[in-house]
């Protein structure tokens, strides 16, 4: 059984009313995205589609506690967990959690950064649990869907940032490039050194200049004797408590 909840250095994360729990591959891609932003000259207003828990919000504000978050959640369960976590960490007035579809969330302005771990598994078998597959699967918000909103909602020089399953990165080019998006990073996650890549940490934008992609670039989460890698613990060492 999976643990309720999930300690980091600075705030906990509660999850037993959240289909999606906390995962290695989703704390990378928050501290990744964290670590780009930190470089960024404007990150005063930034966009969380899909937050679940709350965890991304957190981990991107921890890095930039001067940024205001959107955390947009569809699910009735997880939106109320999200806003339990985010009120316990003492950032309510920071983060704001807003239960709705992302298709009908009209903000006033626009949003310098959008961060997104969105559903994976389009096309794939269900289980019976509806939470579930809301959260694991895009019926309800297609790629194609999410990266339409991700251009609504960006301001003209904003960037965003994706994880998505390495294994429809041809898919996911194919449907950037259509969408008028340059990817400015594209780096293949392995889970472990000697192990297939099974993740992608995309940044992208979208502008009128010539789409292009940049080269992709490797990161593992572990090498070959298990033990987390250099670049793992480097980004992930503000959040987890024995790093």
């Amino acid at each position: 059984m999976a643990n309720t909840y999930f300690q980091f250095r600075q705030f906990i994360i509660h999850q037993d009313q959240c289909a999606m729990k906390v995962t290695t591959d989703g704390c990378l891609f928050g501290a990744w995205v964290a670590a780009q932003l930190k470089d960024k000259t404007t990150t005063d207003h930034l966009l969380d589609i899909g937050a679940g828990s709350g965890l991304l919000s957190l981990m991107v504000h921890q890095q930039l506690p001067q940024s205001r978050i959107d955390a947009v959640e569809i699910d009735t369960p997880a939106a109320t967990q999200a806003v339990m976590n985010i009120d316990l960490a003492g950032k309510k007035d920071r983060i704001s959690v807003h239960h709705t579809d992302i298709l009908r969330f009209s903000p006033e302005n626009k949003y310098d950064y959008i961060f997104s771990n969105p559903p994976f598994y389009e096309k794939e078998l269900k289980g019976n649990n509806l939470q579930k597959n809301t959260a694991h699967h895009n019926d309800g918000l297609r790629l194609q869907e999410l990266v339409a909103q991700i251009n609504r909602l960006l301001k003209p020089e904003g960037h965003f940032y994706l994880l998505l399953p390495f294994k429809r990165r041809e898919e996911i080019s194919s449907l950037l490039n259509d969408a008028g998006c340059r990817i400015i990073q594209w780096i293949q996650v392995k889970p472990a050194v000697h192990l297939d890549y099974f993740r992608l940490l995309i940044e992208g934008r979208f502008g009128n200049e010539t789409n292009s992609h940049a080269q992709p670039e490797e990161l593992s989460i572990k090498n070959k004797t298990g033990e987390y890698t250099t670049a793992f613990t480097g980004l992930l060492k503000p959040y987890y408590l024995y790093l």
